[in-house]
């Protein structure tokens, strides 16, 4: 428990909705004492100054720090940078596994010198999710979850006996075990909880203070959370490790790209055309490395699950966050997806509190660029041919096809030619492996530990032929061409925020 920071006496109490109060560092009150015109600034930039502000220690983050962001101006030059220190941590397996194994190694040197292990601890909450790790050996009967379940436990023994060590080892490590759902969908539905709280000293008394859900997470699409007003983007592993041991992820202050949203979606239109759409426009206005935020109209009557897709989309328009500000639509979403009407309440209270609750309208923020975008003037589109950020409008899908096929490959087309169109294929597949199909997908090596391979090349590690079950091999016969369509067993991170 540490003491409380109340530089510029930005400490102050609030109702948290169930007949107690607690505390917070208020946002208000910082523009009060005269450090800055905080009602004016971007709400991803003041969740941002929250943080910077309540970890004010004079070491790891200055006053200096405080001030500056406090005075972002929408069109400078970035020179500063900004040290942020997130609520929390969020890893994907592939990349959480060796961040735990350096954890486990600190912990094996302060052993040796004496010291106690313990003393090497995450120092804020660290949650690993194993997801796309499952594979379909099993299917079209009831029982094919659990079967592949059993499985994938058999295939990955040695990863997940560390990962329990892990668990129970560390305090503040935690993991959520394989064929539950995506990292970004299990984070948005569960681990997400708007606001956290932290014992702290407070006049001598003990109390808890109040801040918002923040964080960084190993997966580049991490910004599906921007879609409920969390303030989060994806980092590399050193960062990320940086972050579990309490220290700043810093940053160069960034523009912030306002865009008004205006309008509703046509009948028939999909959160997917959205999104595509949202795509191509931010990818012409060249928002790369900045914070992008959604407001107005359109923005407040758009459901948390169509946001979460457009911020999932932040690295294919190349910003740093799709964020979408705090409103009657995010307790709503936390609500239905089985938060406390205690915590609820809560969460509401603590944004209004800080001056932080409702969506933007025009002119009450200043932002670097505004944006805006008619969600009326969406249409119905396809992602492609080639690239997720690309998109086909649905009338045009025959007409774009046929161009790209005979489109050079340097100009993102398949270089073939329109007599291919005539060539079929005939699929015919067996109960049984094929012996000419290479299994080791290239990184299963002779004289190699599996599990060595594994974690030297970042994919599960795969079965030889004769592991996998004649059920993985079903009958089925067709002919197929260039422009079949196709329908594959994948997981999309953008959809998977739709319960749909």
């Amino acid at each position: 428990m540490s003491n409380a920071n109340n530089l510029f006496e930005t400490l102050k109490e609030f109702d948290l909705g169930n007949g107690k109060r607690g505390h917070l560092c208020s946002l208000p009150q910082l523009e009060k004492a005269g450090v800055g015109p905080i009602s004016k600034l971007p709400v991803s930039i003041r969740l941002v100054l929250e943080s910077v502000l309540r970890n004010c220690d004079g070491k790891r983050v200055s006053e200096a720090a405080v001030r500056a962001l406090a005075n972002w101006k929408p069109n400078e030059a970035r020179t500063e940078e900004i040290p942020f220190v997130v609520a929390r941590i969020v890893l994907q397996d592939f990349t959480g596994v060796p961040l735990l194994v350096d954890l486990a190694a600190m912990r094996s040197a302060v052993a040796k010198l004496g010291k106690n292990p313990k003393l090497i601890e995450p120092l804020v909450p660290v949650d690993l999710v194993v997801d796309h790790s499952v594979q379909v050996d099993f299917a079209g009967n009831a029982d094919a979850l659990q079967k592949n379940l059993e499985m994938e436990f058999q295939r990955n023994r040695e990863r997940y006996q560390f990962l329990k060590w892990g668990m129970q080892a560390f305090d503040t490590f935690k993991v959520v075990p394989p064929g539950i759902g995506i990292v970004h969908q299990v984070n948005l539905e569960y681990l997400a909880k708007g606001v956290l709280a932290s014992e702290s000293q407070i006049s001598n008394l003990k109390s808890q203070i109040f801040y918002p859900d923040t964080l960084v997470g190993t997966d580049s699409h991490t910004t599906m959370i921007n879609g409920i007003g969390i303030v989060g983007w994806g980092v590399g592993g050193i960062e990320a490790e940086a972050g579990m041991l309490g220290q700043p992820v810093y940053f160069l202050t960034p523009d912030v790209v306002g865009v008004h949203l205006t309008g509703s979606l046509r009948e028939g239109v999909t959160a997917t055309d959205l999104a595509l759409t949202v795509t191509q426009m931010l990818r012409r206005a060249k928002v790369v490395g900045k914070f992008v935020e959604f407001f107005g109209p359109g923005a407040a009557a758009l459901p948390v699950v169509d946001r979460a897709m457009i911020a999932n989309m932040a690295p294919e328009y190349g910003a740093t966050m799709g964020f979408f500000p705090i409103d009657a639509e995010c307790v709503n979403y936390l609500r239905a997806t089985g938060r406390s009407e205690e915590h609820c309440k809560l969460y509401e209270n603590y944004y209004r509190a800080q001056g932080l609750f409702g969506m933007p309208k025009r002119g009450d923020l200043a932002y670097s660029q505004e944006l805006e975008f008619n969600l009326g003037a969406v249409v119905p589109s396809v992602a492609g041919p080639k690239r997720p950020q690309d998109r086909i409008e649905l009338p045009r899908l025959k007409e774009e096809f046929l161009a790209a096929l005979i489109r050079p490959v340097a100009e993102s087309g398949f270089g073939k030619r329109l007599e291919d169109l005539r060539v079929m294929a005939r699929v015919n597949t067996a109960c049984a492996a094929h012996p000419l199909i290479d299994h080791s997908y290239g990184h299963r090596k002779l004289g190699v530990d599996a599990s060595e391979s594994e974690m030297r090349d970042q994919h599960p590690t795969p079965d030889t032929p004769e592991q996998v079950p004649a059920s993985a091999f079903p009958k089925a016969e067709s002919e197929i061409s260039h422009g079949s369509v196709l329908i594959a067993a994948i997981t999309s991170a953008p959809t998977r925020a739709i319960p749909a």
